[in-house]
């Protein structure tokens, strides 16, 4: 079962994120668990505790953003190949530039649709998971 640490400190976008994956199916059947963290900080504690399949995190969260989150996550021996999807309202082409050279794999552009998401998370998901369906 993949783990998904999904970071927004929007209550409705980390449901529509949550319900969106969730509902998903993964190829050979299987569900998909989300671990949701409300800011940066929250997600750093969570990190220690388990190993995550793919991050996904919004660039403009409380406490620690998006792109500092990401510098750590790639600097931690135990989480630096973790794929990491940044999202973000900040769509322009040199903020998406930004995250991918800060190390992000993925940059989707707020507001997304459940197709466009499953299809980032399909992605990064296929190295080390069965592809949603």
């Amino acid at each position: 079962m993949p783990r998904i640490l999904l970071v927004e400190d929007s209550t409705s976008t980390r449901q529509f994120v949550r319900v969106a994956l969730e509902s998903a199916t993964l190829a050979g059947g299987g569900e998909i668990e989300v671990v949701e963290a409300a800011s940066g900080f929250d997600a750093l504690r969570l990190l220690p505790r388990g190993a995550y399949d793919l991050v996904i995190s919004d660039v403009n969260v409380p406490d620690i953003n998006g792109l500092e989150l990401l510098r750590f996550v790639r600097g931690s021996e135990r989480h630096r190949k973790t794929p990491l999807l940044l999202m973000s309202t900040q769509a322009s082409p040199r903020d998406r530039q930004r995250g991918l050279e800060l190390g992000a794999d993925e940059y989707l552009a707020k507001p997304f649709s459940e197709d466009e998401l499953r299809s980032s998370v399909n992605r990064l998901l296929m190295a080390h998971m069965a592809p949603l369906g």
